[in-house]
């Protein structure tokens, strides 16, 4: 004897099986997406580059930042050096020495480098000293932002002056740079200075040979 199936239940196990054949073929197409997605490297280039761009400029600039500071601290040493060997050999006289000359001299130099606004940047001191070790005992510091001279372990009453001494005397001069940090973000790590500014500083000591010290004729 031959069991029949009615026909409703012949109906709900295909439909059943439609169902499952629908979400097995749904499953396939979602791991085979995203499979596709995993393997494709068509923009791997773009991301890691969008990754990778802002540490890369702040390394760039750092760098550049930085050789350029470095540039303008070996322009400035060469620059006192060389304004301190007139003054020692006599080129120089104590009557010809005034502040606003020795910050021209030593920006033109810096011209290279350094803006229109030298001079105003620029500190210079300029004194003679009964010996070296008092000489040693000039010092400095920054204090909110700005440079502060001392004597010892004391504030400097005169600050900044230009006094320099005669033939056979000792004497040193400072050279005292404002140099503006150009990258924003840098100034940040590298200023020490009101303004976003850091120091650039020089400085010789020496003995005047034994010139004459009237001025020449």
């Amino acid at each position: 004897m031959v069991a029949s199936i009615p026909h409703g239940d012949r109906q709900g196990s295909r439909m059943g099986r439609h169902r499952k054949s629908e979400n097995g073929e749904r499953q396939k197409r979602r791991r085979s997406f995203l499979l596709r997605f995993m393997r494709d490297r068509s923009g791997g280039t773009l991301v890691e580059f969008a990754i990778l761009a802002i540490p890369f400029s702040a390394l760039v600039f750092a760098i550049l930042e930085s050789c350029i500071s470095f540039a303008g601290q070996e322009v400035l040493a060469n620059a006192t050096d060389d304004v301190a060997r007139q003054i020692r050999t006599g080129q120089l006289k104590k009557s010809d020495v005034t502040e606003a000359k020795l910050k021209q001299m030593i920006c033109d130099r810096l011209q290279i480098l350094a803006g229109g606004d030298c001079p105003s940047s620029l500190l210079v001191d300029l004194r003679k000293y009964d010996t070296f070790a008092d000489a040693a005992a000039a010092k400095f510091r920054i204090e909110d932002g700005e440079i502060v001279l001392k004597w010892g372990n004391e504030d400097d009453p005169k600050q900044f002056t230009v006094d320099p001494g005669p033939a056979m005397t000792k004497n040193m001069l400072r050279v005292f740079y404002k140099w503006p940090v150009m990258t924003d973000f840098m100034s940040e790590w590298m200023a020490n200075l009101n303004g976003g500014k850091t120091l650039h500083f020089a400085t010789v000591t020496w003995q005047n040979e034994p010139f004459n010290d009237e001025p020449a004729s």
